[in-house]
């Protein structure tokens, strides 16, 4: 009887216990419906429900997702678009909208996209990055971060188009605006300041504040086709960087 019984609860135990688990597994952050005019919100400005970053240094203050780090403490990691590392095939054709403000002197930052998770343990995303830095250098470019889309560095400067061909060797010309006259768009530090990304197959545009700061086709092999969306993390820094309005319409 005693034997029965041990035989009849451990059965129970696994019949109950187990298809929870394989449940658990399976579950993924299904990408949020679009509205009737195709956007889809990316943030609720309320809470971080959907992304993932590490404990400690992303949070939401009024009303925008804020990155708060010290030199001492910093990481090079990513707050990550949880739908988008459960679906990347479906981050493919996009125009993905935001806005963000720097409200330190020093910081780096950036728009990821088209992305992958090259080191999990750090939540870090490499591939092409919409760039932002606190001295205004770099914002405005395309970057080629962790060297995923095949170490290219920067891969598209402010004020040029860049084409990359199909033996990743490089051209670029001037855009009509000068690399002075797009910098100038820019919204100094604490001011926000409005940014798309438009990826469509082997072209990408960056603009800001309804400024195109650089254009790129890259056809080359080793392109990014589509992948994760993340908010960059710099290491090195002491940084306040804050992001909302963040919304993304799916292209065909």
């Amino acid at each position: 009887m005693k034997k029965t019984l041990f035989l009849s609860l451990l059965t129970s135990s696994l019949f109950t216990v187990t298809p929870a688990l394989f449940s658990q597994e399976a579950t993924k952050t299904e990408v949020p419906s679009a509205a009737a005019d195709g956007w889809i919100s990316l943030f609720n400005g309320k809470e971080l429900t959907g992304w993932k970053g590490l404990e400690g240094y992303w949070s939401v203050v009024d009303g925008a997702i804020q990155c708060l780090e010290t030199k001492e403490t910093s990481k090079q990691s990513d707050l990550i678009l949880l739908s988008s590392m459960d679906y990347p095939e479906k981050f493919a054709d996009f125009e993905l909208r935001y806005s963000w403000r720097m409200l330190t002197p020093g910081g780096n930052s950036g728009m990821q996209f088209r992305g992958k998770v090259d080191r999990p343990e750090m939540l870090h995303v490499g591939g092409y990055q919409a760039d932002i830095d606190a001295e205004n250098s770099h914002t405005g470019i395309i970057y080629d971060e962790g060297g995923v889309a095949g170490g290219r560095g920067i891969m598209s400067k402010r004020g040029e188009k860049t084409v990359w061909d199909a033996d990743n060797k490089r051209s670029s010309t001037p855009l009509a605006q000068t690399e002075a006259e797009i910098k100038a768009k820019i919204s100094p530090l604490g001011e926000w300041n409005e940014c798309v990304v438009v990826a469509k197959g082997n072209r990408i545009t960056y603009s800001i504040n309804g400024q195109v700061t650089t254009d790129m086709v890259d056809e080359s092999p080793k392109a990014c086709k589509n992948g994760v969306i993340g908010i960059q993390m710099h290491g090195g820094h002491t940084m306040t960087i804050q992001f909302k309005n963040l919304k993304i319409k799916m292209l065909p």
